[in-house]
């Protein structure tokens, strides 16, 4: 527990058999509470694995989709009474070792959403990422700032800690079950008003390391977009989006 603040760790899985127990391993369990994995109905032995390591695991009859899966990590976390809840991939793209700075920034109450940036360190094509995505990264995170009025290093990253009150507050269920659920989230906590912060989290890209098709990161690219349209048409009162509802339908009541 850090500073009486609970701390659960939560790890979104699909066929991470070969990379969750390093991923486990280097968690800073002494200031994590839980640890819980959600697995998204795979095709490997991810959760065999998970049960070896003893680790508490929920797992969805059928795939589901990345935001999907998500959803169950928060719920999960919010039932567990978490006051600080941190999303760690369990491919080992993304160093565990820095929860506890993530944590600690969030404790501060400095800040209610903490990223860990592939591109504050200038070392992401080093790391591995491939070059289409970083362009398309930049690109992206471009016209978010742009369109959100924000200064963020990356949108796109998948190294995240959340206050309690995010989580709760943000009507998350009105967001997609596919990858696009990770850009949501943050137009909703700026929307809301949620203090965003950073810090250097270098990225190894491995064969292991989770990734979508670039077809599906053409889908992503587009959706990117019109959410921040509908950002930005919300914000002027000239539409109205469910995802920007502060009504809409939460993780928890």
């Amino acid at each position: 527990m850090l500073e009486g603040k609970k701390v659960v760790v939560v790890m979104p899985a699909y066929n991470a058999e070969k990379t969750i127990a390093k991923t486990y391993d280097e968690i800073p369990k002494a200031i994590v509470d839980n640890i819980i994995v959600t697995d998204d109905h795979s095709t490997d032995n991810t959760v065999q694995v998970a049960k070896n390591l003893e680790l508490e695991i929920y797992i969805h009859e059928k795939n589901q989709g990345y935001g999907a899966n998500q959803k169950t990590c928060y719920k999960k976390a919010l039932e567990k009474g978490a006051d600080i809840v941190i999303m760690l991939h369990p491919d080992y793209q993304y160093p565990p070792k820095l929860i506890t700075a993530m944590a600690g920034l969030i404790c501060s109450g400095i800040f209610e959403v903490v990223l860990g940036s592939r591109i504050l360190s200038g070392a992401a094509l080093k790391g591995g990422m491939p070059l289409y995505k970083y362009i398309s990264n930049r690109v992206l995170t471009f016209i978010e700032n742009l369109l959100l009025g924000q200064k963020i290093s990356e949108y796109h990253t998948g190294y995240r800690a959340f206050s309690r009150e995010v989580l709760k507050n943000l009507p998350l269920l009105e967001n997609s079950d596919d990858f696009i659920f990770d850009n949501q989230v943050l137009a909703q906590a700026i929307y809301f008003g949620y203090r965003i912060g950073e810090i250097t989290a270098p990225s190894v890209y491995t064969k292991e390391s989770s990734t979508i098709s670039f077809k599906r990161s053409i889908v992503y690219g587009i959706g990117v977009i019109l959410t921040s349209l509908k950002f930005v048409l919300q914000r002027f009162n000239l539409a109205k989006f469910s995802i920007f509802d502060k009504n809409g339908k939460k993780i928890i009541t």
